[in-house]
């Protein structure tokens, strides 16, 4: 009805003339040869939806380790905790951009404007099928739309955004102009194919979906494929399938980038700071550990789709949160023998969270990052391993991976040190279990004592 009615409010003589003015008005020569490629046929794809991260379910409760004396063994432990840096904020680069703007909305705590060219916003996913999505790139790639993706790859660089972070602030901005969700996508394809992402729509019945290369598995999420290549459905991450559909097989012109999920720096979002304790105890003693995080950043991490793994071990902590627990465990373990200062690290991950899986949690399958898992009282496996690489990595200065087995996350040290260990290479890692709790270094669960890990995952330097 509400299509209906915007429709009405465009005489459809008006409307064919818009569509006519659209083939003399490219503003990009690619755009004449993809308009007549979108008119050819267009074939039958069927989902795929891709494999969960573990063969079999986690666990639903561990029990503990029973407690042993730590053998004393290394060099002395002195930590050394660089002063944190203040973030430049990118409240006043935006503060300009967002006044008296066509659109404007709140991304993660921060203003942003937009302007929109008129004849863009006029365009309509009309018929709705494979000759309307055409018509629908015809009217915005005749529009003057070269501002507006100078604006988003400027807000792209002051905030430092990854390419997750562009995917949601395209998304945003798109839906922030059309309220019909099949025209948001449309406008959300054509500027992922201005900005070089390689991403394609299809037709599932009259409805428009969108989907993104990516050279990883986005795991739980439907994708399609094109050869050798998957595109996926993100935004039906753990969702239900969204089924057989029609679409092209050519993509955009130089549109060759794919969706990168990797979170090697932290986007630059303004301060939504508040603050947390967590404690733990052990020998009879409790300690404990404040800091602050910021609330934005943690409601960007929570829009995240189940990436691979090297996505979550390699994503830092917030400097600030790490500097304040850095320095709360430095009080805690300098003048401490290595062994005790690790071991001291691997009882704080172990035991300042309770276990629970993510399907009791949230009802789905999540892998958390590091500053997540700080975040929320309870978590799992993977969860911790995460924490604890991160940092015993950056405390340490030592090699870490993960390892995972079919049903089990853990986690291992490149030290000389005894225990179980496992093999990446020619290199031997000793066995650090941040789930098995009251478990030393060196000392795996019974049941993966003698099992080789599935996938080992690499810490980057």
């Amino acid at each position: 009805m509400l299509f209906g009615a915007s429709l009405h409010a465009q005489s459809f003589k008006d409307f064919q003339n818009t569509q006519a003015k659209a083939f003399v008005n490219y503003k990009d020569e690619r755009d004449a040869a993809f308009a007549i490629y979108l008119k050819q046929s267009w074939s039958e794809r069927n989902v795929v939806v891709s494999k969960p991260l573990y063969e079999q379910p986690k666990p639903t409760k561990i029990n503990p380790a029973t407690p042993k004396p730590i053998k004393s063994v290394g060099p002395t432990t002195r930590i050394v905790v660089k002063p944190a840096q203040e973030p430049s904020s990118p409240a006043k680069a935006m503060e300009a951009q967002s006044e008296n703007k066509d659109i404007d909305f709140d991304f993660f705590g921060t203003k942003l404007g937009f302007d929109v060219p008129k004849s863009a916003k006029a365009a309509k996913y009309y018929p709705q099928n494979q000759e309307g999505a055409s018509n629908f790139f015809n009217v915005v790639a005749s529009s003057e739309y070269q501002e507006l993706i100078q604006t988003i790859t400027s807000t792209k660089e002051n905030m430092k955004l990854n390419d997750w972070g562009v995917y949601l602030l395209v998304t945003a901005l798109s839906e922030k102009i059309f309220f019909n969700p099949d025209e948001a996508k449309l406008l959300s394809w054509f500027v992922f194919n201005k900005l070089g992402y390689e991403v394609k729509v299809g037709l599932a019945g009259k409805h428009i979906v969108l989907m993104h290369y990516s050279k990883k598995i986005i795991y739980s999420t439907p994708s399609y494929s094109f050869g050798k290549r998957k595109f996926y459905v993100v935004s039906q991450y753990a969702k239900e399938s969204v089924g057989r559909l029609y679409t092209y097989e050519q993509s955009y012109p130089n549109a060759t980038k794919d969706l990168d999920l990797a979170l090697d720096a932290l986007p630059n979002f303004e301060k939504n700071l508040k603050s947390k304790t967590i404690s733990f105890k052990q020998d009879g003693t409790t300690y404990s550990s404040t800091y602050e995080y910021n609330q934005n950043l943690l409601d960007f991490m929570g829009t995240y789709p189940q990436a691979d793994y090297d996505t979550f071990f390699n994503a830092p902590l917030e400097e600030d949160t790490y500097k304040a627990i850095a320095n709360d465990i430095k009080k805690y373990i300098d003048g401490k023998k290595a062994s005790e200062a690790m071991n001291f690290v691997l009882s704080f991950v172990q035991k300042a969270f309770a276990y629970q899986v993510d399907q009791e949690q949230f009802g789905r399958e999540k892998v958390m990052f590091a500053q997540e898992t700080l975040y929320y009282d309870k978590s799992d496996c993977e969860d911790r391993a995460i924490l604890f690489s991160y940092l015993i990595k950056e405390l340490f200065h030592i090699g870490v991976i993960g390892v995972q087995y079919k049903d089990h996350m853990s986690s291992a040290l490149y030290v000389p040190m005894d225990g179980d260990s496992v093999r990446d290479g020619r290199k031997k890692y000793i066995v650090a279990d941040p789930t098995y709790v009251n478990a030393n270094i060196g000392v795996s669960m019974p049941k993966y004592k003698s099992v080789s890990p599935e996938n080992v995952i690499h810490l980057k330097n």
